[in-house]
């Protein structure tokens, strides 16, 4: 994994369900998804092998392996995400716009929704901690 990811706001999601709807589709045909910026990042050699980690509610949720980068029509820049969506640990972030630099000391950690562990806080609890401040 790369020592550096990026993060985005969900812009216009009611909450990761909203996300994992809009985005079903495309994953389950094995699409990338492109979502497309203004420009390309600056560090965008550091990001292979990174990912982009979704925010919604202010709080981490998801992340995307990162594909690459593509040149779009206009000069705007496209990032290529994986057709598939890894659920982390939720983590307070303040919104912004666009997409902003992570460095993978700060990067949530992936939740492993398969394993079968008592001792698990479920997802809907932790975030409403993470809300509280309390995670």
């Amino acid at each position: 994994m790369s020592d550096l990811h990026i993060t985005k706001i969900a812009f216009g999601c009611d909450g990761f369900d909203d996300l994992r709807g809009r985005l079903l589709p495309r994953i389950e045909r094995g699409e990338p998804i492109v979502l497309t910026t203004r420009y390309k990042p600056k560090r965008f050699e550091e990001l292979a092998g990174g990912s982009l980690y979704w925010i919604s509610q202010h709080r981490f949720g998801l992340r995307q392996p990162l594909m690459g980068f593509e040149d779009i029509e206009g000069g705007r820049c496209g990032i290529v995400l994986a057709p598939m969506l890894i659920p982390v640990e939720p983590r307070p972030r303040r919104a912004h716009q666009g997409w902003r630099y992570l460095a993978a000391a700060d990067a949530p950690r992936d939740i492993d929704e398969n394993a079968a562990d008592a001792d698990a806080i479920p997802a809907a609890l932790q975030a409403e901690l993470a809300t509280l401040g309390l995670l």
